[in-house]
């Protein structure tokens, strides 16, 4: 019986690269992917799927307006969907992910963050933990050793920032992987400085 996962981790967690490993382990046995990403990430393209170690692949992109039922009967039929920064999706588009394992018993596997750079939810992902079948995280360390949980949005002098919108495309020089005690004690000493002046 099909399943909707979720594998979500904090970044540099090779979300996408295990996204294109799965991907390239379905094709090897004979079996279709729709590989997916949502429109808002562009970081490498609007098309391609890019991992951190450099696999990259081809996907269709999909834009908030769009039904991925709709899109998935018109890509004709595929073994497996593949949905990478899955967290960009509107919960309406999880919710038609989940009817596609439901109707067509397709297994649909999202990777992305769980959330954001204050540690919220983001509303894609919210909805797959509240949807999914099977949650999974995909682990990766904070400088310190301990499991990274949080996004840290980093300014250019590579200062931990707490204000912002939501969504921020960036990579290594945008974001940083820490656990939670570095992140809160890092804000923390950031205005300790500020004091100071």
């Amino acid at each position: 019986m099909a399943k909707l996962y979720f594998k979500y981790g904090a970044m540099g967690s090779s979300k996408s690269a295990q996204a294109l490993i799965t991907k390239f382990n379905y094709e090897e046995l004979g079996m279709t992917v729709w590989l997916i990403k949502p429109s808002i990430d562009t970081r490498d393209g609007a098309e391609i799927i890019k991992s951190r170690i450099g696999l990259q692949e081809k996907a269709q992109v999909i834009t908030p307006e769009q039904n991925i039922v709709e899109e998935y009967r018109r890509a004709g039929r595929h073994n497996v969907i593949i949905a990478d920064e899955a967290q960009f999706f509107t919960p309406e588009q999880i919710d038609q992910l989940r009817e596609l394992v439901n109707d067509e018993d397709i297994p649909v596997l999202c990777f992305g963050l769980r959330t954001d750079f204050l540690t919220h939810l983001f509303p894609g992902s919210g909805r797959l933990m509240e949807l999914a079948d099977s949650l999974t995280e995909i682990k990766t360390v904070c400088a310190c050793g301990r499991k990274a949980t949080v996004n840290a949005r980093i300014d250019e002098n590579g200062r931990v920032i707490t204000e912002g919108d939501q969504v921020f495309l960036g990579g290594n020089d945008s974001y940083i992987a820490m656990c939670h005690k570095c992140w809160t004690d890092r804000i923390r000493s950031q205005k300790d400085q500020l004091y100071m002046f």
